[in-house]
C-alpha cells in the first residue's frame, strides 16, 4: 500500500474513532445541532477546523505542500450549500456522520447513503443544464480569504481561534 494510502486510512480510522467517542454519529445529536439546542457536532468541527487550519499553513509554510485554491464560484458555493444543508435537514446524517453511523449498526444511515447516492446520481445527471445556469454566476478566482483580503493567513487562522474561542465559550456559558 502506498504511504498516502495508509496515511490517509489511518487518518480515516482516527477521525471516525474521534466522530464515535464524540458522540456526533448519534441523531439526537444531528437533530439537535439543526435546531440550534445541542452545539456538539459544532464545536467538533470547529474544533477539526481550527487545528486543520494550523497544520495546514505550518505544512505550507515549511514548504511541505503547496495550497491550491479551487475556484471560488459564488453559484457552486450556493448550490452545494442548499443541497448539503436539505440532505441533512432530511435525513439527519450529513455525509460523514451516516458512514460513522452505519460502522455503529445504526442500519437505518442507509437510507441516508442511499439518498447521497441518488443526489450525487441526479446531480450528475442535471449537471450540463447547472453548469449552463447556476455554475455560470460570478467566479471570483483561485483566491482564499487571505488574499481576498491582502493579510497574512495567519491573521486569518488567529481571528479564527478567537470568534472560535469566544463561541465555545458563549456555548458553555448557555450549556450548549
Amino acid at each position: 500500500m502506498k504511504t498516502d494510502l495508509a496515511l490517509g486510512l489511518i487518518t480515516g480510522i482516527i477521525f471516525g474513532f474521534l466522530l464515535q467517542k464524540g458522540r456526533v454519529l448519534r441523531f439526537e445529536k444531528q437533530v439537535g445541532a439543526l435546531r440550534l439546542a445541542d452545539m456538539t457536532i459544532l464545536k467538533f468541527m470547529l474544533s477539526a477546523i481550527l487545528v486543520g487550519m494550523v497544520g495546514i499553513q505550518l505544512l505550507a509554510a515549511a514548504d511541505v505542500l503547496k495550497l491550491s485554491h479551487k475556484a471560488m464560484n459564488f453559484g457552486a458555493v450556493l448550490l452545494g450549500g442548499a443541497l448539503f444543508g436539505i440532505g441533512w435537514a432530511f435525513v439527519g446524517y450529513c455525509p460523514g456522520t451516516a458512514i460513522g453511523a452505519l460502522g455503529e449498526g445504526r442500519w437505518h444511515a442507509l437510507f441516508a447513503i442511499a439518498g447521497m447516492i441518488t443526489g450525487a446520481a441526479l446531480y450528475a445527471e442535471l449537471y450540463p443544464f447547472i453548469k449552463r445556469t447556476v455554475l455560470a454566476w460570478r467566479d471570483y478566482g483561485k483566491i482564499g480569504l487571505a488574499e481576498a483580503l491582502g493579510i497574512s493567513p495567519w491573521v486569518v487562522v488567529v481571528v479564527c481561534w478567537g470568534g472560535a474561542l469566544a463561541l465555545f465559550a458563549g456555548f458553555e456559558k448557555k450549556k450548549m
